[in-house]
């Protein structure tokens, strides 16, 4: 099974990406993860995107608050899926990392997330790896149900909460 790639801008992330890691685990998809800035270790994360793919990865996750530019410069240094999460932080307390990290430039695709959405980043690139991974395909299958089961139990107990 190919690896996920998981990369932050700053260990400040590290609470989402947690999260991310959590369902990763979830699934027994391998990951690394990393510390790379796209303004303070440029260099260390072009490297990173542009051996990625021959080190076995077959996604990579980046996260990043604020200005958020990690995702582009991996994108533009791999042809591998990656998927943006922004982070929290800042002036506009994530909203900014969201319009940075969802307005790439065409050519250069960034599939984005919810601001702190490191478990949908993980599921995204679990989805993504299952193309080609049918046990993979079917422990997303499993969860589907099981989270539909989970919704359909409270739905039949919420007449009984809203007696009381």
């Amino acid at each position: 099974m190919k690896k996920v790639g998981i990369v932050m801008g700053s260990d400040s992330d590290l609470p989402v990406v947690k999260k991310a890691a959590a369902t990763l685990r979830s699934f027994d998809i391998p990951f690394e993860t990393h510390v790379y800035s796209a303004h303070r270790t440029p260099e260390e994360a072009r490297d990173f995107a542009l051996s990625a793919r021959e080190k076995g990865f077959g996604v990579i996750i980046a996260f990043a608050g604020m200005a958020a530019h990690l995702a582009g410069a991996i994108a533009a240094n791999t042809t591998l899926p990656v998927i943006g999460v922004p982070c929290k932080g800042g002036a506009m307390d994530g909203l900014d990392a969201l319009l940075s990290t969802v307005e790439m430039p065409s050519g250069i695709p960034v599939a984005t997330v919810a601001i702190g959405g490191g478990s949908n980043a993980a599921l995204l690139a679990a989805q993504i790896l299952a193309i080609e991974d049918a046990e993979l395909a079917g422990k997303l299958r499993k969860k589907r149900e099981e989270d539909r089961k989970t919704v359909l139990e409270k739905d039949a107990g919420i007449e009984a909460r809203l007696e009381d």
